[in-house]
């Protein structure tokens, strides 16, 4: 594949080369496969610009930005702006068969938007098949000009991505496990922005460092974008500020770890106040379910200036992977910065309330190893992909490609979290969607379940920020726990975590018009079904509707 990208307005710059540049004319990067070789294992892979992780693409609020993809992999290929809100314009939202179809090997597609009210750090994936386990990067998005940021300047910001490496082709292990009705392998390896650290085998020259001077601050813009397990990401001896997450600013506090999900960005202030040595930087999985996961640790080192190489790096001490009160805890410390220049706008009346169930599965299927396909389900129902992409269906009124009746509560109340349910696991199939006025408010309640096992799942909104009202361990009581939802500064972002056994509410006004997905972010979960997507109906004047589609869009 090959990037074009050009900034119309405002700086808009791409980190191509380990420098960036001011993009004022087009800049060509090609997506290509290329061999990258890991753990003592080479192989292709589809890179951006040759790049794992791609390039960084920094824009200031205010900014158009144009990203013309042009496809030269095998696969068919769409790019996700994960956290831009894309107001009215769907189009460039890029999941596929959500917004778009894809493009299609050797055709092109220019991703048009413009980033409005939005500051911090985000990200950018494929959105088909699997092929985000390569194809990722930052986003970075400067605050307008004259803007500063609501906590002390750094002195440097870099960039730490979380991701995660498999020795053997992505697509394969998935295409056989899915022919067995099972889960793929979990993956060999986490990385730090592509490498897993010298704890790996083949790995010195594979790990990621980052110089600092004593006594400067410094500001880690970082990113889960593994496919499959929340991390506890921590640094030897140093304590970190987060300020903020999916690019909103928090109320400043200090942890010595963080939690973060698939899908989720965290910026944080770290200080180089300790003796000048070289210390690790560590992630590892948080899982309190009985489901496997990759739980060997991935390392950086934070590299204190003049001091050589061969000093052996600290290593931190990581909360056990089953860690739920430390991942609580530290849930519970996010809150809105709510000020006049930064108000959390939650919505305090509510038109529309949800409840859904997250339900994992198992449908009959005679060609798999046990005579059935795990599948995972919202309600009950696992959600089938259309040949067609679903905005388009909308906007054309497209007859027969989805229908507007998925339902506001599970279909049979039960004890959602009590003993595990082993019995009676199929669910219904069908592309069923909900249909949402426009400038409504809506209260949404995820509710885990006991349907094969309790877990935890990441869910990611397109198109919305969302305030997080609640959180609890049970089953939703709709009668008290609303009491107790946090309606002055909850934590405002566009993916969270339902936790284990429990429950999750958020809110969110419907003013953007346009067909919006909504899923886990475990990559496994998101392929078994667990999605779903909103129909937000235009509002009453042209300002308020889907914007016509590009000429370009690609057809299905």
């Amino acid at each position: 594949m090959a990037m074009q990208l050009d900034s119309c307005f405002g700086s808009f710059f791409l980190c191509i080369f380990c420098f960036a540049w001011f993009l004022t004319f087009p800049a060509e990067a090609a997506i290509r496969v290329k061999n990258v070789s890991r753990l003592c294992h080479a192989k292709p892979i589809v890179t951006v610009n040759g790049r794992f992780p791609g390039p960084t693409i920094y824009a200031r609020e205010g900014d158009r930005v144009l990203v013309k993809l042009t496809n030269y992999a095998k696969y068919n290929i769409s790019i996700h702006w994960h956290g831009l809100k894309q107001f009215r314009n769907g189009w460039a939202d890029g999941p596929a068969y959500i917004t778009q179809c894809p493009i299609k090997t050797g055709h092109s597609y220019t991703y048009d938007f413009n980033v409005t009210g939005q500051r911090g750090t985000l990200w950018w994936h494929a959105h088909i098949l699997w092929l985000r386990a390569t194809v990722y990067g930052a986003i970075v998005i400067m605050p307008k000009e004259g803007t500063m940021f609501p906590f002390p300047k750094p002195h440097r910001e870099t960039e730490i991505i979380l991701g995660e490496w498999w020795n053997s082709d992505v697509e394969t292990l998935v295409n056989r496990a899915n022919k067995m009705g099972l889960p793929p392998p979990t993956s060999d390896a986490h990385t730090i922005n592509g490498k897993p650290g010298s704890l790996f085998p083949c790995s010195l020259k594979h790990t990621f460092s980052m110089e600092v001077e004593a006594g400067k601050t410094y500001l880690l813009r970082i990113i889960n974008a593994a496919l499959n397990d929340e991390l506890f990401f921590t640094i030897a001896g140093h304590n970190m500020t987060v300020v903020e997450i999916d690019a909103v600013y928090t109320k400043p506090f200090t942890t010595r770890v963080i939690l973060i999900a698939p899908g989720q960005t965290t910026n944080v202030l770290i200080k180089a106040d300790q003796p000048p040595s070289r210390y690790f930087m560590a992630a590892r999985p948080f899982m309190d379910a009985p489901v496997p996961v990759d739980n060997k640790t991935v390392t950086a080192i934070l590299h204190y200036k003049d001091i050589p190489k061969t000093v052996i790096p600290s290593m931190p001490k990581l909360p056990a992977p089953n860690n739920t009160n430390v991942a609580m805890s530290y849930n519970k410390r996010l809150k809105s910065l709510n000020t006049p220049q930064f108000p959390a706008k939650v919505p305090l009346k509510v038109d529309r309330h949800l409840f859904y169930t997250i339900g994992l599965g198992a449908n009959p299927c005679s060609s798999c190893q046990n005579g059935t396909q795990l599948t995972a389900s919202l309600n009950n129902i696992t959600f089938v992909m259309p040949k067609v992409g679903l905005l388009q269906a909308h906007y054309f009124n497209i007859k027969g490609v989805f229908k507007t009746d998925f339902p506001d509560q599970p279909p049979v109340p039960f004890n959602y979290t009590g003993a595990p349910l082993t019995s009676n696991l199929g669910t219904s199939l069908g592309t069923r969607l909900s249909k949402v006025a426009f400038n409504s408010t809506v209260e949404l309640v995820l509710q885990d379940t006991n349907l094969l096992t309790v877990e935890s799942h990441p869910f990611h909104l397109h198109g919305f920020n969302f305030f997080v009202v609640g959180s609890g361990i049970g089953n939703f009581n709709p009668s008290k726990d609303p009491a107790r939802f946090n309606l002055v500064d909850p934590p405002e972002r566009n993916t969270v975590g339902v936790p284990t056994g429990g429950w999750t509410a958020i809110r969110f006004r419907a003013d953007n018009p346009g067909v919006w997905f909504m899923h886990c972010h475990l990559e496994l979960h998101t392929m078994w079904g667990l999605k779903m997507a909103f129909v937000v109906e235009n509002g009453k004047s042209p300002e308020e509707s889907i914007i016509p589609p590009p000429m370009d869009l690609p057809p299905c």
